[in-house]
């Protein structure tokens, strides 16, 4: 058999931190970066008697994600008990949600060049996180090889919605844009940063793979706690590839979760893969259900925008699949259209969006004016660094246009071609990368003035002849 008889079975536990005031069950300010263990108190640290009053906030952003994935409302939701013992979950349990979560199932719709696809979800149901772990001294600052560890309960208590879903998913690629535009929807809402550099977003793996064609799954491996979309794809590709060649080498695949290591591109088992049973889970005897009114529901359902999958579709039709698909996921879709609103195109409003940082709304006039005109590129680089922190007049940089006349560009190329007859042979010997060198040199006799693409072009033509 070959690679191309296997299929990959993925499915993603999406954990978001949810960005309320305070915690899930205590009123301790949440803040990213401060102070080690200075955001406690008796209920997050797991003190007798202490007792969790739910946050309310949480729950109501729970339901708004719930209602943008299609998901089922409990009338009556359950908070459990999930027994687990970690160094970092200081009470021996975690307050989740089991039988009863918030939000039951639903579908998140995800556009491709081929059509929609749609991605089943499972559940999204709330709880508290873990605090922080850190591994002290070794090489790789894991709990392997450590020379110690350290507990920084701040985050411990934290609210985070966990959205799990089918194993619907066929490939590392599709998982990724998955994952970006949930992101994209999360954090439209403005129900968190989603932001996996600070671990306000992190995902949970699960991958197998069957043979084309065949019914049911086969073991899969669990990769977790991954925060980065390149190491999620890689993790994925080298599971899927680990697990065909012990299938087609007829070896046992057994479930368990797994790490993955960047430097070797290779996953190795940590543990067997728990399952509900291994929790024993049971209702939080301490917490009431909860029981969402029907008019919260329809007030946060009347919150509810154009979903950015939505939008994919429709400006794809102005932009190709691709480059839509890019704009919305960035987040970088209200820049192009401040500009397009102004009169620039919408494929240029879409490359300039793509490539060029933020910009305050109220300077979408003047850079619309700047972004039609041919300026250098220096010109267009301090233009944009200047809209981002201030207002801005288009006069200052329209006059520092880009020269592109080739009657004005052809004596100086001429000139730089007689005064470096080495460099030209070497061009004309096979060697293009020269060719960069020469473009240089015309920049610099024009003062960066020249157009990049007519100067090419042209020494292009010369160097031929």
């Amino acid at each position: 058999m070959t690679a191309a008889d296997w299929e990959a079975v993925v499915g993603l536990e999406v954990h978001v931190h949810l960005k309320t005031r305070t915690k899930m069950f205590c009123r301790c300010e949440l803040e990213y970066g401060a102070p080690e263990n200075t955001h406690t108190c008796p209920v997050c640290l797991a003190h007798p008697g202490a007792l969790p009053v739910p946050n309310a906030r949480a729950i109501e952003m729970t339901i708004l994600l719930g209602l943008a994935l299609d998901c089922e409302i409990a009338g009556h939701a359950v908070f459990a008990r999930k027994n687990y013992f970690y160094p970092d979950l200081p009470k021996g349990y975690q307050i989740s949600q089991f039988e009863a979560p918030l939000c039951g199932r639903g579908r998140f719709v995800l556009p491709t060049e081929d059509g929609d696809r749609e991605i089943g979800i499972v559940r999204a149901h709330l709880e508290e996180d873990a605090a922080k772990t850190v591994h002290a001294g070794g090489a790789t600052g894991r709990s392997i090889g450590a020379d110690y560890s350290l507990v920084d309960f701040n985050r411990g208590g934290t609210p985070l919605l966990e959205i799990v879903s089918e194993p619907d998913l066929r490939s590392a690629e599709e998982a990724m844009s998955y994952l970006r535009l949930l992101r994209q929807t999360i954090r439209e809402l403005g129900i968190s940063d989603a932001d996996m550099e600070k671990g306000t977003l992190r995902a949970d793996v699960n991958v197998s793979v069957r043979q084309r064609g065949e019914d049911g799954f086969r073991p899969r491996w669990e990769i977790k706690n991954m925060n980065s979309f390149r190491f999620i794809g890689r993790a994925i590709e080298a599971a899927i590839r680990q697990q065909v060649a012990a299938h087609e080498a007829g070896e046992e695949v057994v479930q368990s979760t797994y790490d993955y290591d960047a430097d070797t591109d290779r996953l190795t088992v940590h543990r067997s893969k728990e399952e509900a049973d291994d929790y024993r889970y049971f209702p939080e005897p301490d917490l009431v259900p909860v029981e969402p009114p029907a008019e919260l529901v329809e007030r946060l359902r009347g919150e509810l925008r154009e979903r950015p999958a939505d939008r994919i579709r429709r400006l794809g039709d102005e932009l190709g699949f691709a480059s839509a698909a890019e704009l919305v996921t960035t987040g970088n879709e209200w820049k192009a259209e401040a500009l397009a609103a102004e009169g620039v195109a919408w494929d240029v409003a879409a490359a300039v969006a793509m490539n060029r940082g933020d910009f305050l709304p109220e300077n979408a006039a003047p850079l619309a004016r700047i972004v039609q005109a041919s300026l250098t590129r220096e010109a267009l680089d301090e233009a944009f660094a200047a809209a981002a922190a201030g207002p801005i007049d288009a006069e200052g940089y329209l006059a520092r246009t880009v020269l592109g006349d080739e009657s004005e560009l052809e004596p100086v190329i001429d000139g730089v071609i007689a005064a470096h007859p080495e460099q030209v042979e070497t061009y004309r010997g096979g060697k293009e990368g020269v060719l960069g060198f020469l473009v240089g040199q015309v920049m610099r006799e024009t003062q960066g003035k020249a157009d990049p693409k007519v100067v090419n072009r042209l020494l292009r033509e010369k160097l031929r002849g």
